[in-house]
């Protein structure tokens, strides 16, 4: 070991009261001798238990039906979720309305993100009904197990966009280590077969054979082939996932007006597309160190700093990426509406 990695030891040492989850970027998370002695199934198993606490604080915000459909599958999903007028309106204003927009490609795949930032909020302000409605507000926090902000984007995503291997986002996996939440409100329909939101249910609560599971993972996942494994969002295939305990993956095919809130942790996957596709979504993410017993106190989440976070983090990465510091796959292709084509070059 050079000196320069014994000066990052004590970090790295912190990190795991984080939620941080690389075992290739982090030598004591991706350690195969303390993992072979239980440091990942450990962090697992904590950080579920704080999750499952907060939550019993944050259950009246939501109806008891939503929270046994949760906790028996790890999602709700809710069809018409706004009144039908309501939103027609939020529709028509998000699609007809040009926005700074980013894309990333992935196999065959783009996807599309538009920040609801200030300047959304204000040309689109339909959306300020569904930011504010209680039913959302309750769901991403009780699912997420905090009461905080989520990052809210309008999300594209475009299938079959050039002849190469499928999205990577195709494969079963779990983003993280911990719970999390995922909200995917649809303005456009979603048939089973062009690519739905897939999910495992059940597998947001550990099983001894998923700990197993994890434990088996944890020991290879830093030199694994997998990239994306090995940066903590492990793949599993149909039959590692049955013999975990779970049942077989769920499409949710769903209309335009549905909402689903998921906790990524379980396993997942975007569902194959069998021709050309293009979905547009209200999509949100919360995710926080998993290890905090309280379940608020987040100062990103106050009106003013919650609706300014993504154009930061943007412009953040892009000047860590100029400098050759950071990895920004989020390209910046101009202004575009959410049903476009791609601004991206496509090879």
């Amino acid at each position: 070991m050079n000196p320069a990695r014994y000066l990052m030891a004590p970090f790295w040492v912190a990190a795991l009261a984080t939620g941080a989850k690389s075992f290739r970027d982090n030598p004591v998370i991706g350690s195969e001798t303390l993992n072979r002695r239980g440091l990942h199934t450990s962090r697992v198993k904590l950080a579920h238990a704080m999750a499952w606490s907060r939550r019993k604080r944050l259950a009246h915000m939501i109806s008891a039906e939503d929270r046994a459909a949760f906790g028996r599958d790890g999602f709700v999903m809710r069809s018409d979720f706004l009144p039908r007028d309501t939103f027609e309106r939020l529709r028509d204003a998000v699609l007809a309305h040009p926005a700074p927009a980013r894309e990333m490609i992935q196999g065959d795949t783009v996807t599309r993100r538009f920040a609801v930032d200030p300047d959304f909020i204000a040309a689109v302000p339909e959306i300020k009904r569904l930011l504010s409605n209680a039913d959302w507000r309750g769901l991403n926090r009780y699912v997420g197990s905090f009461d905080q902000e989520p990052l809210t984007y309008i999300q594209t995503i475009l299938s079959h966009i050039r002849q190469t291997n499928p999205d990577p986002q195709t494969d079963l996996h779990l983003d993280t280590f911990h719970p999390s939440v995922k909200a995917f409100y649809f303005l456009t329909d979603v048939a089973e077969d062009e690519g739905p939101f897939t999910y495992v249910p059940g597998s947001h609560r550990l099983t001894p054979e998923r700990l197993k599971w994890e434990h088996e993972q944890s020991i290879a996942a830093a030199t694994g082939a997998d990239r994306l494994a090995a940066r903590g969002s492990l793949r599993a295939t149909p039959a590692e996932i049955a013999a975990m305990g779970y049942g077989a993956p769920r499409p949710l095919a769903a209309p335009a007006n549905t909402l689903v809130v998921a906790d990524t942790v379980g396993f997942h996957a975007r569902g194959l597309s069998v021709r050309p596709s293009v979905r547009v979504e209200v999509w949100t993410y919360g995710r926080r160190n998993p290890f905090l017993p309280w379940t608020g106190l987040d100062p990103w989440s106050r009106p003013g700093l919650a609706e300014r976070r993504i154009p930061f983090v943007w412009d953040v990465r892009d000047y860590l990426h100029k400098k050759g510091l950071m990895r920004q796959p989020w390209r910046d292709v101009g202004v575009l509406k959410p049903q476009d084509p791609p601004g991206l070059p496509i090879g």
